[in-house]
């Protein structure tokens, strides 16, 4: 079995934190095998599972298997899905204050959760109309998808 583990260690020191995992369990044949496959992460709801059948073992990189791997279980085909698409969340503007926010409902996940675990203990907007927590400054947003 082989096992990838994805982790990330901020800033480049300290403790890592692992992000997600692949296995890829050779389930049967010789120089032409069958692989089952598992990814797993904490942004997914469950864990993701596919097979890569009638392989070459022996005729490339551990590596190929290993992006082969990864498309069968997040697209269900070995061919790598479109690049996603360049997240866009709207910034607006209180007409009262001229402040400009973003709400946290617009942000998708798994971004959300990690801008909010990002931006604990700041403060935001308070916006009339808006739920009481659910808006954030944009520029803090900004730092956050900027990476500083």
């Amino acid at each position: 079995m082989l096992k990838i583990t994805v982790s990330i260690i901020p800033h480049g020191i300290g403790p890592e934190r692992q992000l997600g995992e692949l296995r890829i369990a050779n389930v049967g044949g010789g120089c032409v095998s069958t692989y089952h496959c598992t990814l797993s992460s904490g942004d997914l709801p469950q864990p993701l599972v596919g097979e890569v059948v009638q392989y070459p073992r022996w005729a490339a990189s551990v590596w190929d298997l290993v992006a082969r791997a990864i498309c069968k279980t997040l697209a269900g085909r070995e061919r790598l899905p479109r690049r996603p698409e360049h997240l866009q969340v709207p910034v607006l503007i209180d007409p009262r204050s001229g402040v400009s926010y973003v709400r946290v409902s617009d942000i998708p996940e798994p971004v959300r959760s990690a801008f909010l675990q990002w931006i604990t203990g700041s403060s935001g907007p308070a916006i009339e109309g808006e739920a009481i927590g659910g808006c954030f400054y944009a520029w803090d947003w900004s730092r956050f998808i900027g990476g500083s």
